[in-house]
């Protein structure tokens, strides 16, 4: 047997977005002005949904979907960021790190096909109208949300799972903000090449079916839009698409980039806004997104404001 007196590690070290001490304090701020604001317009976005009877159809539904996913991802990540920010220990326990890695793959790969389906429900609305509270009813809705939940926890947990059959000796030390799977392989004493294939097929996989079904439903309901006489009824369509395209357009971007293109995984500058866009900016901006420039959110919160 070989001899092995390596030491195995048990929690590891995150460097964090900047080793600067004078941008520590700073940085702390922003992020936190951010969370709060990310917080305050997803729960917001639930809210006022549950609260407004309008709103009670599968558009919605979907977007509290979305809008729940949002926080749970921002969440997986801000929070340590910011402890990590006001403490010189970036420390973090291998279950911790597990845990934090799982919340956020679940919420990511939740969001791919909420986004899907978000698509297909457009589709639908806009390509068969007469039809669409029988082709979308509400049971219906609830069950595709619940399926890429239930795809989402089980995604993430065969990659958890794969990780537990590494083993880290040679060092803790994470170049990231948070626990990064590609980061992990980096830093391991066992050969991860199987891990590695995992996170490209099934990424591969989700991203490509998820935004197939996105680019073939929107090529649909663009040739509908088109043949509409009505210019009143085609500049709504517009409208309601447009918020969609611009939010799936930022999410598969940047996953895309991350984890999908050849040569993914050093963790270089790049690599890290790429990540903080995805992590922080998106769930920040896409209650805007869906909600400044939609007539139906913006008159429920009128009516909720009057009462």
């Amino acid at each position: 047997m070989a001899d092995r007196n390596e030491t195995l590690v048990t929690e590891f070290v995150l460097t964090g977005l900047t080793d600067h001490p004078e941008l520590q304090v700073p940085l702390f701020l922003v992020f936190l002005v951010i969370y709060l604001i990310t917080m305050l317009g997803n729960l917001g976005l639930i809210a006022l949904t549950w609260k407004d009877a309008h709103l009670h159809t599968p558009m919605y539904f979907f977007l509290c979907s979305l809008a729940f996913a949002d926080a749970c991802t921002s969440s997986s990540v801000t929070p340590k960021m910011l402890v990590d920010f006001l403490v010189h220990n970036h420390l973090i326990s291998t279950f911790n790190c597990m845990a934090q890695f799982y919340f956020f793959g679940s919420s990511a790969t939740t969001e791919c096909f909420l986004l899907a389906v978000m698509a297909y429900d457009r589709y639908v609305a806009i390509c068969h109208p007469l039809l669409y509270p029988i082709m979308m009813p509400n049971t219906l809705c609830l069950r595709l949300i619940g399926i890429s939940y239930v795809i989402g926890l089980m995604h993430s947990m065969v990659h958890v799972s794969f990780v537990f059959r590494l083993t880290f000796c040679r060092s803790n030390l994470i170049q990231y903000f948070y626990c990064e799977i590609l980061q992990l392989f980096k830093i391991s004493c066992t050969d991860p090449t199987i891990n590695i294939l995992l996170v490209f097929i099934f990424s591969a996989f989700i991203q490509v079916f998820t935004f197939m079904t996105v680019i073939v439903s929107y090529t649909r309901v663009l040739f509908a839009i088109l043949k509409k006489k009505s210019e009143g009824g085609r500049s709504k369509a517009f409208s309601t698409c447009s918020a969609h395209l611009l939010s799936v357009s930022l999410f598969y971007g940047t996953l895309f980039f991350m984890y999908v293109r050849p040569g993914s995984g050093p963790a270089d500058n790049q690599d890290t806004m790429y990540s903080l866009f995805y992590t922080i900016i998106i769930p920040l901006l896409n209650p805007f997104i869906y909600s400044l420039r939609n007539k139906e959110v913006t008159g429920a919160l009128r009516r909720i404001i009057k009462k």
